[in-house]
């Protein structure tokens, strides 16, 4: 006789939430949309599914092919599972909101999906939250963003955050003047900065690129060196920002510097920056300066980041301590029962005289209108 063993299987990288983790899940994205709200930006929410080439089009960096992609019955154009919501944020500063005044600040959370995951994470499906301010892209717009970030994970439960600078668009920077390099070079010394990688650097033509590979680690000593390798001034508004920013994020979270980093930089323009905390492998989130493109103009400069959180969410759920609720025996005095839920009680109601408060997670009983410890 054949069973169907496969009937209750998850494709690879998806998953449930325990009820555990779904708590854990529902703290974090409160705590973060508490605080964009807070500092004023305004939550939107958008479709699932849309048109492959509006996605596409909105933001250089964005992979068509790692979206899941399908034909559209009605339209029969190919539509697409979003990826990136930063990316309908675009669309939506472009068109509806295409006349509200500048800068515009908005903020999201939902479910984005990828056909395969990323690096060592399997996940293909992710939680991401995230702001966006619109229509700025100045070192206080950054210093705005950074802030809210580390303020967002604290209040979502992350300790021990740490915050790694970035220049995006450096290596063009200095190939356009100060360290001339033909267009076929800038390619390649971008890939072994990246891999950090000496003798790949000096096989490319990057030998004058080398000191970059030392302005890495704790921020006030990476920013002297990459101030001494600066000797023509082609850096030196990007490194008065960076300092500034620096600044601005003071003692609430430790500050590094990689000035070269590019992975998962692709579309940020002068600045960028990754986010991590403690025990959470990988970064939480990234963010940095973009440019939304137009259908025919520049296009408007932004600067936003999006949080990662699932893994964080992991280890809240494990090391949440589970609250005792109050059980509720038959026939009980059901505005006792609501006064206790003001009071903040969780309860669970007995559906029969065989139900036991201990295995239903109880730690309490309602008798005589007072919560009383069950003994152990």
């Amino acid at each position: 006789m054949h069973h169907d063993t496969d009937r209750d299987l998850l494709p690879e990288g998806l998953g449930d939430r325990s009820p555990a983790q779904a708590a854990a899940a529902s703290r974090v994205r409160r705590g973060a949309l508490d605080v964009f709200a807070s500092h004023g930006y305004a939550r939107v929410e958008t479709p699932t599914i849309e048109f492959e080439k509006s996605m596409a089009s909105r933001m250089a960096g964005v992979q068509p092919r790692r979206m899941f992609r399908f034909v559209d019955p009605v339209s029969l154009r190919t539509l697409a599972l979003r990826s990136d919501i930063t990316v309908q944020l675009g669309r939506i500063a472009a068109t509806s909101l295409a006349n509200k005044p500048r800068p515009l600040r908005l903020c999201y959370s939902g479910q984005v999906l990828t056909i395969k995951g990323d690096g060592l994470d399997p996940a293909r499906e992710r939680l991401q939250l995230g702001a966006e301010l619109i229509g700025n892209d100045s070192v206080s717009a950054a210093a705005e963003v950074v802030a809210i970030a580390i303020e967002a994970l604290e209040q979502a439960g992350a300790t021990g955050i740490s915050v790694d600078l970035t220049l995006p668009d450096l290596v063009d920077t200095l190939a356009a003047e100060a360290l001339p390099l033909a267009t076929t070079q800038v390619e390649a010394v971008r890939r072994e900065l990246d891999a950090k990688d000496a003798g790949g650097l000096v096989d490319a033509g990057g030998a004058a690129y080398l000191p970059l590979l030392y302005a890495v680690g704790p921020f006030e000593q990476a920013i002297e060196r990459l101030t001494e390798f600066d000797t023509d001034g082609a850096l030196a508004s990007r490194i008065a920002g960076l300092r500034e920013i620096a600044a601005r994020i003071g003692g609430r979270a430790r500050v590094t510097l990689d000035p070269s980093e590019r992975h998962g930089f692709e579309y940020q323009s002068w600045f960028g920056f990754m986010i991590y905390a403690t025990g959470v492998q990988g970064a939480l989130g990234r963010g940095g300066t973009y440019r939304i493109l137009g259908e025919t103009s520049e296009g408007e400069v932004a600067t936003g980041f999006s949080l990662y959180p699932d893994r964080l969410i992991e280890l809240l759920a494990e090391t949440a301590s589970e609250a005792g609720a109050l059980f509720l025996p038959l026939g009980h005095d059901p505005q006792v029962a609501a006064q206790q839920r003001a009071v903040g009680w969780r309860t669970v109601a007995a559906l029969s005289g065989e139900d036991d408060p201990v295995a239903l997670g109880c730690s309490h009983r309602l008798e005589g209108g007072e919560a009383v410890p069950l003994s152990a």
